[in-house]
């Protein structure tokens, strides 16, 4: 197992040949190709303990101390009174966040209707429950 095959004419020559003895072309000395090993990435350890993710909380609410606990921020004393002196602008619709209504309010504050509904809605708010007025008025 001396020998090697020329790469020109592929007879077989001797292993420490330079040429090769039938064509004469020069033999190409091949040196063994050494790898390295890939070296291992490092990868961070990942954490065994993953802090809860928090959520804001919808308009007209805050969370307080515990996320599991909702706190009204919008009073329904403000929206009924709001309702009953500036209900022909639509006021309280824009405090309790209906912006569309409100602007509606606004369109037609000449006709005087949204002052009778104003001042209804405003009654309405003043005498209901708190959480009534929160889930009907507020959490939309």
């Amino acid at each position: 197992m001396n020998d090697k095959k020329c790469p020109a004419c592929g007879a077989s020559v001797d292993f420490n040949a330079t040429e090769c003895k039938y064509c004469g072309e020069p033999m190409v000395v091949q040196q063994p190709h050494y790898q390295a090993p890939p070296q291992p990435q490092y990868q961070a350890p990942q954490p065994q303990y993953q802090a809860p993710q928090y959520q804001m909380p919808p308009q007209g609410q805050q969370m307080y101390g515990n996320p599991n606990v909702v706190v009204n921020t919008k009073s329904k004393t403000t929206a009924g009174i709001l309702a009953i002196l500036l209900g022909g602008l639509g006021i309280h619709k824009f405090y309790l966040g209906r912006i569309g209504l409100g602007i509606l309010y606004l369109v037609f504050c000449w006709t005087y209707i949204p002052a009778l509904i104003g001042l209804i809605e405003g009654i309405i708010y003043l005498t209901s429950s708190e959480e009534k007025f929160f889930y009907k008025y507020v959490k939309k």
